[in-house]
């Protein structure tokens, strides 16, 4: 083996040492989601600059979806975001709707969406978008197993990332986990969302969010809303109707049919 290649294996090394080796992000680094019991796991929030994978089964992708968009509402904080998707994944799950985005309560012209033929393309876009500073979060979408993504390339996208600045979210549809460099690893399910009120069809979104890999915390599963006026996360509502209290000066009416029934 070359000098030149022994040295260019001696840097990368040291890169990937420094990588696992990274001490705790400073709070100032990390953006709150909203959600107290997920917030207090991650050390104050969703770590910046880093990898956060989002797997789910083929059938939660509407879900998934709009966890990872709401994760990248929070980190892009109104900078450009850029989505990159593979063709095959467009396929399965159709086009994202930039009306969903607003209804979300996220701006869509600060979305620039790119559709890479095949995988090597979308990992290759994604290093790249990553690598600039001029972005708030790049979403990589992958669809199914994928040889091409092993660990090499997720510390390629790792070191971009910690270079720039930049978070990157890995949308992962019908994947199994693999070992990556990833500061976080999530598993999303829907979760059952109650009407907001008598006269409409459905309440916020609702996740099933399972934390599997936490690099610098415990791990966990709550149910976390999204609150689209907020653009967080937050505990669910227990009682999303509206309950009116009972008037002070008015007897409880149990009492008298309690007493007429006995």
């Amino acid at each position: 083996m070359s000098g030149a290649r022994m040295s260019a294996l001696a840097i990368l090394r040291g890169q990937i040492e420094r990588i696992e080796t990274a001490e705790v992000v400073h709070p100032r680094d990390r953006i709150v989601l909203g959600h107290g019991a997920a917030d207090a796991a991650l050390k104050g929030g969703l770590a910046r600059a880093a990898i956060h994978e989002v797997f789910c089964e083929g059938r939660q992708g509407a879900a998934a979806t709009g966890f990872v968009m709401g994760l990248a509402g929070r980190v892009s904080a109104r900078r450009p975001l850029l989505w990159v998707r593979q063709d095959f994944s467009e396929l399965e799950t159709g086009a994202l709707s930039m009306s969903g985005l607003s209804e979300l309560g996220l701006d869509p012209r600060c979305v620039v969406m790119v559709r890479a033929a095949d995988v090597e393309s979308a990992l290759r876009t994604s290093a790249d978008a990553l690598a600039c500073d001029a972005l708030g979060a790049v979403v990589l979408e992958l669809w199914g197993e994928t040889r091409q993504f092993d660990l090499v390339a997720s510390r390629k996208l790792t070191l971009a990332a910690q270079g720039s600045g930049v978070t990157g979210l890995l949308l992962r549809m019908a994947a199994q986990p693999l070992p990556s460099t990833a500061e976080t690893r999530w598993m999303l399910r829907a979760a059952h969302s109650p009407p907001d009120s008598m006269w409409s069809a459905w309440g916020a979104p609702v996740f099933d969010a399972e934390l599997l890999r936490n690099r610098h915390g415990p791990c966990g599963r709550w149910i976390m809303e999204w609150n689209c006026d907020e653009c967080q996360f937050s505990e669910p509502s227990t009682y999303p109707q509206p309950v009116a209290a009972a008037p002070a000066h008015r007897q409880d009416p149990a009492v008298p049919w309690q007493r007429r029934a006995g």
